[in-house]
């Protein structure tokens, strides 16, 4: 897999809640190798709220929306993600339903680490895995706060 997009992506997202671990670049390496790639068609859905999924997303190429559905008129649209973008990342702290929908605007490459391989990497490379989980944990507090001033909830 070649993750060089993905890798400059991440590290050139200039947003609030960009994903930033601090990763030398092997192991930039050694990270990507527990990613698997998928690409999607403009309108698919890649995470659906209320499932329960595991599996955290890295927007390679392409652009999601975020939106949840039941909200009251021009509350549903959450955020849209650009390329270097993370989401799903509750999925890597607790088992519970996704609280909003993420479908692909654009064709898309995204990267997914699920629960398995995290662990997997956590017992192999944990140096890596608790930079992962301290940045994950950075863009899920900073879009908590940014959805609590907006009063909907996060994605």
């Amino acid at each position: 897999m070649d993750s060089t997009a993905l890798i400059q992506a991440i590290q050139t997202l200039n947003t609030e809640d960009a994903f930033r671990p601090r990763l030398d670049p092997q192991q930039w390496r050694t990270f990507c190798q527990y990613l698997t790639r998928h690409e999607l068609r403009s309108g698919d859905l890649l995470v659906k709220q209320s499932d329960h999924d595991r599996t955290v997303y890295f927007l390679g190429q392409g652009s999601l929306q975020v939106f949840v559905t039941g909200a009251t008129p021009g509350a549903s649209r959450i955020a849209i993600l650009r390329p270097g973008s993370i989401c799903g990342e509750p999925g890597l702290f607790a088992d519970g339903p996704r609280m909003a929908n993420v479908e692909a605007m654009t064709p898309c490459v995204i990267y997914a680490l699920r629960l398995p391989r995290f662990e997997e990497l956590a017992a192999r490379v944990p140096s890596v895995a608790v930079e992962v989980v301290r940045a994950a944990g950075s863009v899920m507090a900073q879009r908590m706060r940014a959805n609590m001033t907006r009063q909907i909830p996060s994605a």
